[in-house]
């Protein structure tokens, strides 16, 4: 079994909240899936699915972020899972809006939500880093974080979340590169080459070659006598 767990705070006050796109992701890709249906376990809510051969279980923490470790270790502890198994999507401050990218391990940067599952059940786990932005200046981020995402948001939210989507089942494979093949196809689609690009219109060349001028006559040889022609310079 994979484990997916995205971050978030519960309650609708923070159902909105840029903090909590990971709620998003996982609520999208359950949704979109035929996931079962949401049920209290394990310190939040669980659904069980299947993405492509894998059965997969899908967890919001309902301990509020800073607690998230506690409710992934119920569920490593009762289904003996590995860190290689699971999965966590959170918000990302330092990718921008709309951005995806994965990683094994590491370092919880700050993160609270994973500061708490690292020190809890090790790093070892995998992430999806979700871009979210940056308020500009770190005194400002609780209040950016704990804010619903903007109207102006809500294109590149929408067509991030269906990539998610797309490829969780090459996510639960293992298979990175895929899944994010799929994602970028939902937020950077190819441009259409259906329209040729105008061509240039040129002049076309002639093969006649320029007329050639008529060389200048040549001048007939004066044979006159030097007294001759001194003599004509005078009539």
């Amino acid at each position: 079994m994979k484990l997916l767990v995205g971050l978030g705070n519960p309650g609708a006050k923070y159902a909105g909240n840029r903090h909590n796109i990971g709620f998003m992701a996982v609520d999208r890709i359950a949704a979109d899936h035929s996931f079962g249906p949401w049920k209290p376990a394990f310190k939040g809510e669980v659904a069980e699915g299947r993405l492509g051969d894998e059965k997969v279980l899908v967890l919001k923490p309902g301990t509020f972020m800073n607690l998230s470790g506690q409710s992934v270790q119920a569920v490593m502890a009762f289904y003996k899972l590995a860190l290689g198994d699971i999965t966590v999507f959170h918000d990302e401050l330092d990718l921008a809006p709309g951005k995806c990218r994965i990683k094994q391990g590491g370092g919880h940067a700050g993160h609270n939500g994973l500061r708490s599952i690292s020190g809890t059940v090790g790093e070892g786990y995998g992430r999806v880093r979700l871009g979210i932005g940056h308020p500009g200046h770190k005194d400002a981020v609780a209040a950016y974080v704990l804010h619903d995402f903007a109207k102006a948001d809500q294109d590149w939210l929408e067509d991030l979340l269906r990539g998610l989507s797309d490829g969780a089942a090459h996510l639960a494979a293992g298979d990175g590169q895929k899944f994010m093949n799929a994602v970028a196809l939902r937020v950077a689609p190819p441009r259409s080459s259906d329209k040729a690009r105008p061509e240039t219109k040129r002049e076309p060349k002639s093969d006649a070659q320029p007329e050639a001028k008529p060389a200048p006559a040549a001048e007939e040889p004066d044979n006159r006598s030097p007294m001759q022609k001194l003599l004509d310079r005078f009539r």
